[in-house]
């Protein structure tokens, strides 16, 4: 909770409802002093208060207490990516990290690997960026080239192979987040 500033979001409904300082405090029925202490975060209002300025400004009270988003965090790098060896196959993370309900990742394939068989709870969303690739899907074979896609369902058996002579590269991703 590290991220939550109430008194900046008092301070941005109010102003995107074009309230002043004083108007909004005459209409929350609290002291223009104590408001101004709340918005530049020198004071922390009582959850009565918080009550009473959403319902002034018409938002729901949670919205005071959800944490920022620091966008910055949101960004990941191609030299940052966070990367992984499973089954000689090697993933980078291009979601920042595997919090939330969607990760996306890179899995390379090389020449003549094969995946053991997966099986995970979370639908998954392949597309082949390079390259061609066996791909097992429940009890069939399936032979997907650069451009094509695949959707698996959840807790469904797969497994990728190569047994050709380039390397495979999928772009996939999944949900919830699980490898």
């Amino acid at each position: 909770m590290e991220n939550i500033d109430i008194g900046k979001k008092v301070k941005k409904y109010r102003k995107a409802k074009g309230l002043s300082s004083r108007e909004l405090a005459k209409l929350a029925e609290i002291t223009p002093s104590m408001l101004s202490q709340i918005e530049r975060g020198l004071a922390n209002p009582s959850i009565q208060t918080l009550k009473v300025l959403a319902k002034t400004l018409n938002v729901p009270t949670f919205s005071f207490l959800l944490e920022e988003t620091i966008t910055e965090d949101l960004i990941v790098r191609s030299s940052k990516r966070k990367k992984m060896i499973i089954d000689n196959l090697s993933y980078e993370l291009l979601s920042p990290d595997f919090t939330g309900n969607l990760a996306t990742a890179i899995m390379k394939v090389p020449p003549n690997i094969s995946s053991s068989d997966l099986e995970h709870r979370g639908e998954e969303v392949a597309f082949i960026l390079e390259g061609k690739i066996k791909l097992y899907l429940g009890e069939e074979k399936y032979l997907l080239e650069a451009g094509d896609s695949v959707k698996i369902p959840a807790n469904f058996k797969h497994k990728w192979e190569n047994n050709f002579s380039q390397n495979a590269v999928v772009l996939f991703s999944v949900t919830p987040p699980a490898f």
